[in-house]
């Protein structure tokens, strides 16, 4: 399987368990703590699939701006946080930052 698609659905699953983290409050609600804990669980092993194939400081930058911009933006959607434009521009940021790692790589 390509190896930047596992990645991809890594970090979609590391935004799945921190925005779920969010939701367990303090992992004293039991739902959203088994799917942090699923999910991360999930996230991770598809990381290490995806690492086989691609440079590891690449590869983690990707999942951890995935994670960042997924968290962001679902904490505006889902928590009511802020959505502020430097928000946004700051968000942008990270986004032009994972396109340029993935195509550079």
């Amino acid at each position: 399987m390509n190896p930047w698609l596992v990645l991809l659905v890594a970090g979609l699953f590391e935004v799945v368990w921190a925005l779920s983290l969010a939701a367990s409050d303090g992992l004293s609600k039991p739902v959203p703590t088994l799917v942090t804990v699923v999910a991360l669980l999930v996230s991770m092993v598809l990381l290490a699939r995806a690492v086989q194939d691609l440079p590891i400081g690449t590869a983690y930058a990707v999942w951890t701006g995935i994670g960042a911009v997924g968290a962001a933006v679902g904490g505006v959607v889902l928590f009511d946080e802020p959505a502020t434009v430097l928000r946004g521009v700051f968000i942008a940021v990270v986004l032009v930052g994972i396109v340029g790692l993935e195509t550079t790589a």
